[in-house]
């Protein structure tokens, strides 16, 4: 195996691994919080079948890219030891639990200036957009939930029906797929666009070995930035956190084909939520109980965005930065 492509497997592993590992959550974080009766392989397997068809859906649909296009503005690069950084800063931010935006933190290895300044506008976009849809569908459901939704046990769990069991489980495999079509290029851009079927093979199991680590962990350091948020755990606010969520990811996808950051539109989506819900409720939620929660999110975001600029610059500047 030559030394390229021997770098090139590096970032696509790297990328894999904490791409499932960080921004997954966003997506399944509150379908684990609500189904913790449920043994983890059971969700496995449900995510697992749905992330075959949609793959290799794209694979059949795009000639063989599973990326869903969204790398047409992004070409193939022979991957340099440089362009794997990366993915490794973000392994050792997924592990102590900073949620960043993988899609501004990798693709800003390989992106041009004015390609990423794009990403960059659309994810602030993203996030400003879900915390407005956020606040005005939460400000107007959270009587109601209040009123029907709230029904407890004696042990005080969540009574539902298996009606809307089966509904989260329908949103969150349209949100799983809507994901999917956006967040694949986080890892793909390390691989050619056109895979071969023994690759797709071998990216698949990949990505199957690594839900199955998600789930036994049942998401993760990163799942404390969902179960810190308010209800999250309950079937019922799960599923039109899902919903709202994966309209949001399907209308930015038809927008066009430029990559966005996920995480910021998710933690845009929980902060107008948990705003609504502190409007509404204000005698036994403050907006002080609030902005602790949605500024510690924001800085973790911003964070993500300064070493995805500092990785950005050393790259497109490395022959000058370094000596020979």
């Amino acid at each position: 195996m030559e030394i390229l492509s021997v770098w090139m497997v590096a970032g696509f592993l790297l990328a894999a691994y904490s791409v499932i590992g960080n921004d997954s959550v966003q997506t399944l974080g509150t379908f684990i919080a609500s189904n913790r009766k449920f043994k983890w392989y059971y969700l496995w397997v449900f995510t697992s079948v749905i992330l075959i068809g949609t793959l290799t859906y794209s694979w059949v649909g795009y000639g063989g890219d599973v990326s869903f296009g969204r790398l047409s503005k992004i070409p193939y690069v022979e991957v340099q030891w440089y362009h794997v950084l990366a993915p490794l800063v973000l392994v050792i931010l997924t592990r102590i639990g900073i949620p960043v935006s993988t899609s501004l933190l990798v693709l800003s290895a390989f992106a041009s200036s004015l390609v990423f300044e794009k990403i960059l506008l659309k994810s602030a976009m993203g996030y400003g957009l879900a915390a407005i849809v956020a606040y005005i569908l939460w400000f107007a459901i959270t009587k109601i939930e209040r009123k029907y939704f709230a029904q407890h046990d004696k042990k005080g769990d969540e009574v539902i029906s298996v009606k809307w069991r089966i509904f989260q489980w329908c949103a969150t495999g349209f949100l799983w797929f809507s994901w999917l079509s956006h967040d694949m290029a986080n890892i793909m851009v390390f691989l050619p666009r056109e895979l071969s079927p023994e690759m797709l093979l071998g990216v698949l199991s990949v990505f199957v070995i690594g839900l199955a680590y998600i789930f036994y962990q049942r998401g993760g350091k990163i799942q404390n930035i969902v179960m810190e948020k308010t209800n999250v755990s309950y079937v019922r606010s799960a599923t039109i956190i899902d919903l709202c969520y994966a309209f949001l990811l399907i209308y930015f996808k038809e927008l066009n084909s430029i990559p966005m950051s996920t995480t910021w539109v998710f933690i845009g989506l929980l902060s107008g939520r948990e705003l609504a819900i502190a409007t509404v409720q204000r005698a036994s939620y403050k907006l002080t109980n609030v902005f602790p929660i949605v500024g510690k999110d924001m800085l973790k975001l911003l964070f993500g965005l300064v070493v995805s600029v500092a990785i950005a610059f050393f790259i497109q500047n490395i022959d000058s930065i370094l000596p020979g």
